[in-house]
């Protein structure tokens, strides 16, 4: 299979790029943090084009174990330039759409590059897609397109109710595949997932900008009273749900993927803390982010019964994993901080 990656230099599009190329998506039962292409099963029969903006979150040393691999090519481009898509679409067998802009307080600074990227630049792609022919499309979403919600879990048929301009813009682009489905018959499919984590994680969200901080001796903000919930999902078990919904999922559905462990912002930041061997007296309390979700919780029912899919990474186990990789890989995240000032 010949598929085009947009977004593919962030981090879940190139842990997908890393572990599709590796055989880990193929017939692979068990994770592995391996960054060697030859690694596991093969996947020979794939190639992948990764297009990609390179914004500030998109870095080209996500992709570095997979550079010098023949069945991989890199496109810089922008999901908004229509020539170049047009130029670079014909002959794949499907796109797997994560560019986007995702951080929500980036999002309430200026919604603008939101909607800009998010909505028009998938409707851009879309119409691409359908110039191009290409049979299959999945669009990567998130959990927050929901809203947020008190008791239970949602599932794929929960009405959407969007917070911040960041889940708007992405309602939107998920309104945007389904209508492209239903209105042009589209071979179209959307995932929602959960919080992830894990390696190669850009350090302005929680969990990596923490741990960064602390590893030197830093400290962490926490928003609120820390009571907001969210359910974390390890970035391997989310690009093996992806290839699943994308390999098997029926045309024109939503699937969950999620990671069954729900933790409050105040209970994360106590694991962090001790994995990082530091306390409480390196914690500010902050004023909570403006319309700032309580909990996220999805129902993952759907793809476990019909695609078999369940996580496979424990949170102890990924967290653990996450944290050495921080400690051990200094000189990935250090001049991105720099650079952002984070």
């Amino acid at each position: 299979m010949k598929i085009l990656v947009t977004g593919g230099a962030g981090f879940i599009g190139s842990e997908y790029v890393r572990s599709l190329l590796a055989g880990r998506l193929d017939g692979a039962t068990e994770h592995s943090d391996s960054d060697h292409s030859g690694s596991g099963h093969s996947s020979a029969g794939h190639t992948v084009t990764v297009y990609d903006k390179l914004t500030y979150s998109g870095n080209v040393a996500n992709l570095a174990p997979v550079a010098d691999d023949p069945r991989y090519t890199f496109v810089r481009g922008d999901i908004n330039d229509a020539a170049l898509l047009d130029e670079v679409l014909p002959g794949h067998d499907a796109v797997v759409h994560f560019a986007a802009e995702s951080h929500v307080d980036r999002s309430i600074t200026g919604a603008g590059d939101f909607v800009t990227t998010n909505v028009v630049g998938t409707q851009m792609l879309l119409d691409a897609v359908r110039r191009g022919g290409i049979p299959r499309f999945l669009h990567v979403s998130t959990d927050e397109v929901y809203g947020s919600i008190d008791e239970g879990s949602w599932t794929e048929e929960w009405p959407l109710s969007p917070n911040s301009p960041y889940s708007a813009s992405k309602a939107g682009s998920d309104l945007l595949v389904l209508a492209a489905h239903r209105t042009h018959g589209l071979n179209a499919v959307v995932t929602r997932c959960s919080n992830n984590y894990g390696h190669y994680h850009f350090p302005e969200k929680m969990i990596p900008l923490f741990v960064t901080n602390l590893l030197d001796g830093g400290r962490v903000p926490l928003y609120g009273d820390g009571g907001n919930v969210r359910d974390w999902l390890h970035v391997s078990d989310h690009v093996r749900g992806i290839h699943l919904v994308l390999t098997k999922g029926r045309s024109g559905e939503v699937y969950n993927i999620g990671g069954g462990t729900e933790l409050t912002n105040k209970e994360l930041t106590q694991r962090l803390l001790d994995a990082c061997g530091a306390d409480w007296s390196s914690v500010d309390n902050v004023p909570d982010r403006k319309g700032h979700d309580r909990r996220y919780s999805l129902d993952i029912t759907k793809i476990g019964q019909e695609l078999g899919y369940a996580p496979q990474v424990s949170f102890d186990e990924g967290l653990a994993r996450t944290v050495e990789w921080y400690r051990e890989n200094r000189a990935w995240w250090e001049p991105l901080k720099a650079k952002a000032a984070l």
